[in-house]
Parts: C-alpha cells; sequence; structure tokens
C-alpha cells in the first residue's frame, strides 16, 4: 500500500515571502468608487471592504491562526486519487462517539474549530462525559490544505464515498456525520449511501429546497416567510451560486489574482451573514466567534493555498449532478439512516419542520434554535454544540 493511502501528520509552515506578497496585494487595491445606496444592494460595500484590508495589513496575525491550528492533530491522506487534509481530534473520553463534520462555501474548517473543544471534551465546557465526540474535520476537495481533483466527477456522492473511505481507514466501524452549506449536501449524499458503520446524519442546511420549492407547503406563516427568503436568494443572492455553477473558472482567475477581490467575493454570501461580518470590521461588533481575525483567517487560508478556482468548481459538478437527475427523471434514493435537523432562524432560509419532513419523511428528530445563522458553528459553537448533543444521545 503506498504511503500515500495512510495517514501523514501535516504541519502548516506558511514562509514570511508569502505573507509580505499578501500584505502588498492589498495595499496595491485598486478601489472602485463608493455605491450608490446605503445597503448591500449593489454589492459589498466600500467602507466594510477597506476597514477589511486596513485591518488585514496593519493587524490580523496569521501565525496565531496557523499556531491555533498546528496545536490541532492534522493529517493528509490519498482516497480515490485525491490528497485529503483533515483534522482528527480525540475526546479524552475513550467511548465517545466519532463524528465527521463538513464545512461548506464559503467557509473551511475554520468555521468549525471553535465547536472543537466543546464536542471533543463537553466536561471541560459545562456538558456531560456521555456526550463526547471523537472529532473528524475534512477539507473538501479542492478547498484548504486538500489537494484539487485532477479529473472531472468530483460531486456529493464521490465526497460522501470518500468520507467513509477516510472513516473506515481511522479505525471506526460506528459514527455519525453532520454538515451545512455544501456539507449539508455531502452529508446528506452520505446518509443516502448508507456505509457501513454510518449510524445517522445531522443538518443545519435543506440545501435541497431549490429543486423542491414547487413542492414545499406554503400555508403557514413560517412556510409563507420561508418561501419568501427562499424567492429573494434566487433572484437577489443568487450571483456567487450561478458563476460558480457555470464558470468557475473564470472567477477563478480574480479570485487568484486580489486578495481584496477574493475577500469581497467570499463576504457576498447571503445578507444576514454579511452584515455580520461587515459589523466586525467597521463597527467592531463580535458575533460569537465571527470575529475580524477568524473572518481574516478564513479568507487569507484560501488565498494562500490558491483555492479559490477549485473551491467553486463543487458548484459545477453540483449543477451537472442536478442536471442529469433532473433528465434521468428518477427520485433520489431514499435515507438509509435517522436524519436530524436544526433549523437556525437566521439561516439563508429557515426551513420549518414541514419543509425538512418533504425532504426526509422519516425525520428522526428536529428542532429550531433560538439564534444563529448560516454559520451556525462559527457564530454560535455552544450552541451548535447543544444542538448535535441533542441530536445524536439516541444514536449512542
Amino acid at each position: 500500500m503506498s504511503d500515500n493511502n495512510q495517514p501523514r501528520p501535516f504541519t502548516l509552515d506558511t514562509s514570511e515571502e508569502k505573507i509580505a506578497d499578501l500584505h502588498r496585494r492589498v495595499a496595491a487595491t485598486r478601489w472602485p468608487g463608493p455605491e450608490l445606496v446605503t445597503d448591500r444592494s449593489q454589492g459589498v460595500q466600500l467602507a466594510t471592504m477597506q476597514e477589511l484590508a486596513r485591518y488585514w495589513t496593519s493587524s490580523h496575525d496569521w501565525r496565531a491562526f496557523e499556531a491555533r491550528l498546528n496545536s490541532l492533530p492534522q493529517f493528509t491522506i490519498e482516497i480515490d486519487g485525491v490528497q485529503i487534509h483533515y483534522l482528527h481530534v480525540r475526546s479524552p473520553h475513550e467511548d465517545a462517539l466519532p463524528l465527521i463534520m463538513t464545512h461548506g462555501w464559503p467557509g473551511s474548517i475554520v468555521e468549525l474549530l471553535g465547536a472543537v473543544g466543546p464536542l471533543t471534551d463537553p466536561t471541560a465546557h459545562g456538558g456531560q462525559a456521555e456526550d463526547a465526540f471523537h472529532l473528524v474535520l475534512p477539507s473538501l476537495p479542492g478547498y484548504g490544505f486538500s489537494a484539487a481533483p485532477m479529473e472531472l466527477g468530483w460531486e456529493n456522492g464521490r465526497i460522501a464515498a470518500a468520507w467513509a473511505q477516510l472513516m473506515t481507514s481511522l479505525g471506526y466501524s460506528r459514527y455519525v456525520a453532520q454538515g451545512g452549506d455544501v456539507g449539508a449536501a455531502v452529508t446528506d449524499a452520505m446518509g443516502r449511501q448508507g456505509p457501513d458503520g454510518l449510524l445517522g446524519i445531522h443538518l443545519n442546511l435543506l440545501a435541497g429546497a431549490i429543486g423542491l420549492k414547487d413542492h414545499l407547503p406554503a400555508q403557514s406563516e413560517a412556510e409563507r416567510r420561508a418561501h419568501d427568503k427562499l424567492a429573494t436568494f434566487t433572484t437577489d443572492g443568487f450571483g456567487y451560486f450561478l458563476e460558480q455553477s457555470t464558470r468557475p473558472q473564470t472567477i477563478g482567475y480574480s479570485l487568484l489574482d486580489s486578495p481584496v477581490g477574493l475577500a469581497a467575493w467570499m463576504l457576498d454570501h447571503d445578507t444576514d451573514s454579511y452584515y455580520k461580518m461587515s459589523k466586525a470590521f467597521v463597527d467592531k461588533e463580535q458575533t460569537g466567534s465571527l470575529s475580524r481575525d477568524t473572518i481574516l483567517d478564513n479568507i487569507t487560508l484560501y488565498w494562500l493555498t490558491g483555492t479559490g478556482a477549485s473551491a467553486a468548481r463543487w458548484y459545477w459538478e453540483f449543477g451537472r449532478f442536478l442536471a442529469a437527475a433532473g433528465a434521468s427523471g428518477h427520485a433520489p434514493p431514499p435515507v438509509q439512516v435517522p436524519v436530524a435537523f436544526t433549523t437556525f432562524p437566521d439561516e439563508i432560509w429557515a426551513a420549518p419542520r414541514s419543509w425538512v419532513e418533504t425532504a426526509y419523511p422519516d425525520l428522526a428528530w428536529f428542532h429550531e434554535a433560538q439564534r444563529g445563522g448560516h454559520f451556525a458553528a462559527w457564530e454560535e459553537p455552544d450552541l451548535f454544540t447543544a444542538e448535535l448533543r441533542a441530536a445524536f444521545r439516541p444514536l449512542r
């Protein structure tokens, strides 16, 4: 067996030249004029980006993030021809439940780091030992320190199969999976594949709502509100999705050439998270772990790894997959394991229970959280942790 097929320790060590080049490029930014409106309707606001750029070159400490990441056990392993990077943090409680969590776009493992301590060591964070998890956090193919696939076909199903192989290679014969955003689509695919050892899944985004929107109930106030949010997203907040699902290579040239261009593209995701991130810079208001530093940790990770284009390609693969599925006329296979779902109130579309049951008729567990948005683990790591503890407790 090749050495690449065995876990290999990974340490992040960024050269000073790369950091200096980043700062030089930020300082050389050619700025557009200010937007002609007082909100984000014309895009990411100039004041937000100029304050982000100022903080990026004057105060952000990449070395602090590097040390934080290197304090956690990291590895790489080759799966299906692609080098995958992952964190593997075992709980001090040996009977902990193994959990693989998948991030999304424009996120990375950065968005999940605040939940690592509470999930793996609950007794140190106000929880009980019986709620502990052994945690596996892979970087999606083409994201962060995972290599970019050099062939087509790396859509949700193939990534899901790779994650099952990863858990098997780590010796886990029973485990659970969680995901939001892109991670929700991958985790959904894991549930439908039903690999040996997978006990159940937890999701915090109903990724299939776009394709199911004509079949989703619209009777109650919550259902109508969710339809309004979904309609807003697919008409006003869909730009990044459309570009990345049709022309990821085109936008990739800009994302790899301008750090500020990359940052603006990543901030322009959804209204709620945009304003939270904007306030972190302009108003110095932090939402949970969503701080100026962690936002820039995430953006800098994309920049230094040069993954703007390769990360965007997932959307192209997803688009091809959906088109093929639609052309076939076949419904997706049923989910093979129990499904748990948390709706966070500030999600792009906060799915009511009736919507989730449309996608998952045998829904095993559902809860509406008190606060939190699209980046739930990032914004509210303790609340997010409590959701996962409750959701997976019946499967232990």
